[in-house]
């Protein structure tokens, strides 16, 4: 494997269904996902968004305050984590979810030894509450958790988007797939992968990010074995 330790970033949508915020399906896949990288000897770490439940940019709209509506997310990205792990136990896995903000009823609070400590008996690590703090996005919680950790890439596994375009695909019919990219290249051409913070934050730091479409779940085996697909930053 290409990998020995990678973090993978799902928006809150990827477990989302057209019956409610959470879909049986959408879980299972995600799980059996994780198992396949699992059983390929790689190790798992997972930060998972809330979008499904609660998107801090409505906060304004309906006069909350942003440090609440971010909190609020974050609280969401804890009901996502606690569903994640379900489905992964139900394959036998260990998971164990950490969280940023004490919940202490339901998960471990995050320590980083601890999560390190976990990954390296094998068993799976879902980071959620973001990054405990407001005004940052769960992009800059899976930076943070990938430098603590040691892992060596960031998949950001996306929806229907096949990786990093010049321009929007849903709004220009001809925008060309860019299959490699630089730190600073995302960060000048502000191109809209994740968080520019969070790119920021790795530059320079060995880290490599995978962009890629997660609807062929064979895609993530594929990248692991060094296929090119979707785009890389690094």
């Amino acid at each position: 494997m290409k990998y020995k330790r990678i973090i993978l970033k799902l928006s809150g949508e990827a477990l989302q269904g057209d019956d409610g915020i959470l879909n049986h399906q959408k879980l299972s896949s995600v799980a059996k996902i994780v198992k396949d990288i699992h059983d390929a000897g790689v190790g798992v770490g997972i930060v998972v968004g809330a979008g499904n439940i609660w998107r801090g940019r409505l906060a304004s709209s309906i006069g909350i305050e942003q440090s609440t509506g971010d909190y609020m997310g974050m609280l969401g990205t804890i009901i996502n984590a606690l569903a994640i792990q379900s489905a992964i136990q139900q394959l036998g896995l260990v998971c164990k979810v950490q969280s940023s903000i004490n919940v202490n009823q339901v998960c471990e609070p995050y320590i980083r030894l601890r999560a390190i400590h976990h990954l390296n008996k094998g068993e799976v690590v879902i980071f959620a509450g973001g990054t405990g703090n407001p005004y940052f996005t769960t992009d800059t919680t899976s930076t943070l958790r990938a430098l603590e950790v040691g892992a060596e890439a960031i998949f950001m596994a996306k929806n229907k988007v096949d990786g990093v375009f010049d321009s929007d695909p849903r709004k220009n019919p001809n925008a060309k797939l860019l299959p490699e990219l630089s730190f600073r290249e995302v960060i000048e051409r502000k191109l809209e992968v994740m968080d520019l913070t969070a790119v920021a934050m790795l530059e320079g730091k060995g880290i490599t990010i995978h962009v890629f479409n997660m609807d062929n779940e064979d895609s993530f085996l594929k990248i692991l074995n060094g296929e090119p697909i979707g785009t890389i930053i690094k």
